[in-house]
């Protein structure tokens, strides 16, 4: 089994942390830089930003903050969220991000991730997948911050992007997004049967049970924010229980 990476997610607008629920009514929950720092130190292996505005003024306020983090963390840190084109992804880089993850500009200009990949390592790719289930019983890719469906499945659309250069995926179901009921097993038990990424699974986290149950299937890490955001647990009790 391979080791499990213990993640922080969060998620930023404007100035603050927020957290919602399936990908949608954001609430403040905290200053970035106390939540990073906290996480941290309380023994996460990596954190990523996600910018869910992506706007000028939130861009610069990145800036800070990954500026101020640099002097007193020392995990990987991945930035997402609004990257439309190549000179987004080296700003991001030069910034001193060790991953992307990108999401919507993937279905409007897929050849962006050989361009990545080919500049600075498949492994610096991040795939972020917003997962819901239809109906009919498969699930689709949403964009736009859950907002838009894609109508593309999600199997297929992994697949696609593995060949194109990806290199990890961070896959959310927006169905448990926020709702601290699990993660959603089916989802992850899919994805691991058609690709050998690493896979982060996000959403639904409520308690260290949830690990347990998905660990099965091999994943590369978990994500976690409101749970972390609320200091509910930590990651060094994470992992202490889980023996990691």
């Amino acid at each position: 089994m391979n080791h499990l990476r213990i993640i922080s997610r969060i998620d930023l607008k404007n100035n603050y942390v927020v957290k919602g629920y399936h990908l949608e009514g954001w609430k403040e929950v905290g200053d970035p830089i106390d939540i990073a720092k906290h996480n941290y130190f309380n023994g996460c292996d990596e954190i990523i930003f996600i910018d869910s505005v992506a706007s000028l003024f939130s861009r610069k306020k990145i800036v800070d903050i990954i500026r101020e983090l640099s002097k007193d963390i020392f995990i990987p840190i991945t930035i997402g969220g609004g990257i439309r084109d190549t000179k987004d992804v080296d700003d991001m880089f030069q910034l001193g991000a060790d991953k992307i993850a990108i999401n919507t500009i993937c279905f409007e200009n897929p050849d962006i991730i050989s361009q990545i990949s080919n500049k600075y390592g498949r492994q610096t790719i991040v795939l972020s997948i917003q997962a819901k289930k239809n109906s009919d019983g498969n699930w689709y890719a949403f964009k736009e911050t859950a907002r838009d469906n894609t109508n593309i499945n999600v199997l297929e659309w992994i697949k696609k992007c593995e060949n194109l250069g990806v290199g990890e995926l961070l896959i959310t179901s927006i169905d448990n997004d926020g709702c601290e009921i699990g993660y959603e097993l089916d989802l992850y038990k899919q994805v691991k049967k058609i690709t050998n990424l690493p896979i982060i699974a996000c959403g639904g986290f409520g308690g260290v049970q949830d690990i347990e149950k998905i660990r099965k299937f091999n994943i590369s890490g978990v994500a976690i924010s409101k749970q972390f955001h609320l200091k509910k647990i930590t990651a060094n009790v994470i992992k202490e229980i889980l023996e990691l």
